[in-house]
């Protein structure tokens, strides 16, 4: 079995290879990727059987890379690689996706690998359900279907979500995705990383960079990633804004 490693630190990679040169019947292949755009290239040249997926990469995250791979007609089998602060054992466990815990023991490596199967949009989904569905904690991806299939997008690249009638958009740094999910339940789950702006708006946290009043006396929010575009506050929510933008 030829195994593709991905993964972005050094040191993850001498160590996983040399771990999988071991193993009787595994062969690593060279170049290893260290990120996701890395990963499909060299997948679709160096045809691997399995590909030792980091969750954790620069651009594409290993749970993206995954997601594109599951719509292909005869992609290769995937382990992801997680640390216990990004994804419960728990939570892979129920996905049913093939997955080993970090730090990585040579008698985890072999089972995964045993087990590694090829990527499932039903069990990718599953990562990414609302936690009220799926009884864990809040997800650390969102899923959203467009025209590229399923798309997995990081909750730390989310700008805001902005309800407009049946419909959620979610601004991401790279775009926008409509989400078929309610403004409140959104809210429910990410409330500690998401403030409401306006009766139909949340913005991460994170993201904000200033308040400020306009010549008509509005309230306008700039954000990180927006290129200097502006949100509008409503009145009801500027004090709640204020007081939050003195805690960060």
């Amino acid at each position: 079995m030829n195994v593709l490693i991905v993964d972005d630190e050094p040191q993850a990679r001498e160590r996983l290879s040399r771990m999988i040169s071991e193993l009787e019947g595994y062969t690593v292949l060279e170049p290893s990727a260290t990120s996701g755009e890395e990963a499909l290239t060299l997948i679709d040249s160096l045809k691997p059987d399995v590909v030792l997926l980091d969750i954790r990469l620069p651009g594409l995250d290993g749970l993206q890379v995954a997601a594109r791979l599951s719509e292909r007609e005869s992609p290769p089998a995937v382990v992801l690689c997680a640390a216990q602060e990004e994804f419960s054992a728990q939570t892979l466990q129920d996905s049913g996706v093939s997955f080993v815990a970090k730090p990585v023991t040579a008698e985890a490596l072999l089972k995964a690998l045993k087990k590694a199967e090829r990527p499932n949009r039903v069990q990718l989904a599953a990562l990414t359900q609302p936690a009220a569905q799926s009884g864990n904690g809040p997800r650390s991806h969102i899923s959203a279907r467009t025209r590229k299939g399923i798309e997995l997008i990081p909750l730390n690249q989310v700008v805001y979500f902005i309800a407009d009638h049946k419909y959620v958009t979610l601004r991401h740094e790279a775009g926008e995705v409509l989400l078929d999910e309610p403004l409140k339940a959104l809210e429910d789950e990410f409330g500690d990383r998401f403030v409401r702006i306006h009766r139909n708006a949340l913005v991460a946290r994170e993201r904000i960079e200033r308040l400020q009043r306009t010549p008509l006396g509005h309230f306008q929010l700039f954000l990180k990633g927006l290129n200097g575009d502006a949100l509008i506050v409503s009145r009801r929510h500027v004090a709640g804004v204020r007081k939050m933008m003195q805690q960060l």
